[in-house]
């Protein structure tokens, strides 16, 4: 049998500080990529730890205890986080996600929500405020970041079964404790809660209708996705992709769906709801059916480094421009600037990595080393 190799990951991913233009008041408002996609949504990672060990996403045999995390002065700052999202919110974007790592483990994350809540967009309106969790403590959190101004949360949750959820997570989590997670946010108000199903084949694809069966008629919005490429450590073969028509097709001969209209432009499910009205789920599509062309996504590390697709290979230095970097001379830049540079940079924006797997362009890519999950969100 040959052995896997795989390749040591740290955080020095390549990433240049984005350059100020000459006239930075000259800067679109709303700035549009080459592939005419405006900026809508910002990811935002506020740590790189996570207390799961799931394969694809954080394998134990490279995220072990010896593992090097960033050091806390690294991360950007609650400040230097609503300092960005205040300008990307100036940008277009209007919707803001946090994630991780596992976001719950940010000391204090509620006043972050808080802060950020209290953004407003030139309409004078807050952006919509989600996170993404594994669950594991959101039963203890819950109630303080719905009270800090969260609108919902979306939950990670890859089988029912208490015996296989506890093999992917890998350190032997068990589902009731996720489960109880849930059922906090709903009673929160932290609705609509979704939870997103990262199917592989042959690993849980068993659990696909035990799911969905569970979570029909609670309000629950289950979406399920297609095991995808992202990172260089989680071993992805084409094999262990289910495509998302054989998800419908197995839900559909048990529980009767119909296709809904999507509910914004960009948006990366395709909605189904039952026949018989106990509500809906969706499927994200991404090696089957890309979404690029509507991609409207910008996602920032929790050391303040800026990547325009999930499977970037490289970044943008934003917190450079936040702090100044007296290494190479470069003082703080102004909101203006910062601005600037970041109109300029999504101007310049033309990933469409899904669209091209499996071209060359897209195996030189894979070929490269690219961001990790773990570090950058989903």
């Amino acid at each position: 049998m040959s052995e896997r190799v795989i390749p040591i990951v740290d955080h020095q991913y390549a990433a240049r500080v984005p350059p100020v233009p000459a006239h930075p008041a000259d800067a679109q408002a709303q700035p549009i990529d080459r592939l005419r996609r405006p900026l809508h949504d910002l990811r935002i990672s506020v740590t790189d730890r996570c207390n799961f060990r799931c394969t694809y996403c954080m394998p134990k045999e490279i995220f072990d205890k010896h593992y090097e995390f960033l050091q806390h002065a690294d991360l950007l700052s609650f400040e230097e986080i609503t300092r960005a999202a205040r300008v990307f919110i100036d940008l277009g974007v209007r919707k803001i996600r946090l994630t991780g790592g596992e976001p719950l483990l940010r000391k204090n994350l509620e006043r972050l929500v808080d802060m950020l809540h209290g953004l407003r967009t030139p309409q004078g309106t807050p952006p919509e405020l989600t996170l993404t969790t594994n669950g594991s403590i959101l039963a203890r959190k819950a109630q303080q970041l719905k009270d800090a101004g969260l609108d919902r949360v979306t939950v990670s949750l890859d089988a029912l079964d208490d015996a296989a959820f506890r093999q992917m997570n890998d350190v032997d989590f068990p589902v009731a404790e996720v489960l109880h997670g849930i059922d906090a946010a709903l009673a929160a108000g932290l609705g609509p809660v979704k939870v997103n199903m990262v199917v592989k084949r042959g690993t849980n694809d068993a659990q696909i209708l035990p799911m969905a069966t569970h979570f029909r008629g609670t309000g629950v919005v289950l979406r399920f996705i297609e095991y995808m490429d992202v990172g260089s450590t989680n071993g992805w073969r084409m094999d262990e992709v289910l495509p998302s028509q054989q998800v419908i097709d197995r839900i559909h001969a048990e529980h009767p769906l119909h296709p809904l209209e999507p509910h914004s432009p960009g948006e990366t499910a395709q909605r189904w709801a039952y026949d018989d009205g106990a509500g809906e789920i969706g499927v994200i599509s991404s090696v089957t059916r890309a979404f690029c062309a509507s991609c409207n996504r910008a996602r920032l590390s929790m050391e303040g480094k800026l990547y325009l697709c999930l499977f970037a290979t490289h970044g943008y230095d934003v917190r450079a421009l936040l702090r100044g970097d007296t290494h190479i001379g470069q003082a703080p830049v102004s909101d203006l600037e910062l601005r600037a540079a970041l109109a300029q940079v999504w101007t310049q924006r033309d990933d469409r990595y899904s669209l091209l797997r499996g071209t060359a362009a897209a195996e030189a890519l894979r070929a490269a080393r690219k961001v990790e999950m773990s570090y950058i969100g989903g």
